[in-house]
């Protein structure tokens, strides 16, 4: 099991377990279907972020939220809400809520919403990450091809992370904007940073990694190791 642990607290068991089955693979997950016993789970254990529903059938995930913070613990809190509106994402920043997603939502949008948060607090579900004779090693932000390293800027490096965590699929401009700005940022921003991105990753070296999904957004290759 991971090292990283995830605590979910949703009393609609379906989507606990739909989340948990998605997530499983990169860390330990626990479910909690109320609210009562996602504070005790917490006061127990030691997770690294917590998903809070905001209706639960005992009290308001924003009362969780509130309580989650009064107990000191700096743990990210990820809200998923059905409701979208300005009033809420208010409250929600006051409770001590540090971002929140809409359902429904993909699994990729989630977990680009978990990576972010667990980014700032220096975690991250893998830290050594490959691809062909691409090696990003996350705990020392460093990107090499072959002997070569990369010498990338800061968001140039955050994309580069985010797409070679979920090589082979391709991600969109907004799943990327998530990652890598969350909420405050210029989206039209990412197709420079992947054109410098490719100059540097690609354009040196006899096998280009990062494309274009037309349609969709970009992908790092899933390409066997060398």
């Amino acid at each position: 099991m991971s090292f990283i642990k995830l605590l979910i607290i949703e009393d609609d068991v379906s989507l606990a377990r739909s989340i948990q089955r998605y997530l499983e693979k990169d860390f330990g997950i626990t479910i909690a279907t109320n609210g009562a016993g996602g504070l005790e789970k917490v006061k127990k254990e030691t997770y690294h972020l917590v998903m809070l529903d905001l209706n639960l059938p005992d009290m308001s995930g924003l009362v969780v939220c509130q309580e989650l913070r009064q107990l000191e613990k700096e743990v990210p809190i990820l809200i998923l809400t059905g409701i979208d509106d300005s009033e809420t994402q208010v409250k929600l920043l006051d409770a001590g809520a540090d971002d929140y997603v809409t359902k429904p939502f993909e699994g990729r949008q989630l977990r680009a919403r978990i990576d972010a948060l667990l980014r700032r607090t220096g975690l991250t579900s893998k830290s050594i990450l490959r691809t062909h004779d691409l090696v990003i090693d996350s705990r020392r932000r460093e990107a090499k091809r072959g002997e070569v390293v990369l010498s990338l800027r800061r968001k140039e490096y955050d994309i580069l992370e985010y797409l070679t965590r979920n090589k082979g699929q391709a991600m969109t401009r907004a799943m990327i904007f998530d990652s890598v700005w969350g909420k405050e940022g210029w989206p039209n921003s990412i197709d420079v940073h992947i054109k410098h991105l490719r100059d540097k990753v690609d354009r040196p070296f006899d096998v280009p990694l990062v494309e274009t999904a037309h349609g969709i957004g970009y992908r790092v290759k899933d390409l066997p190791l060398q």
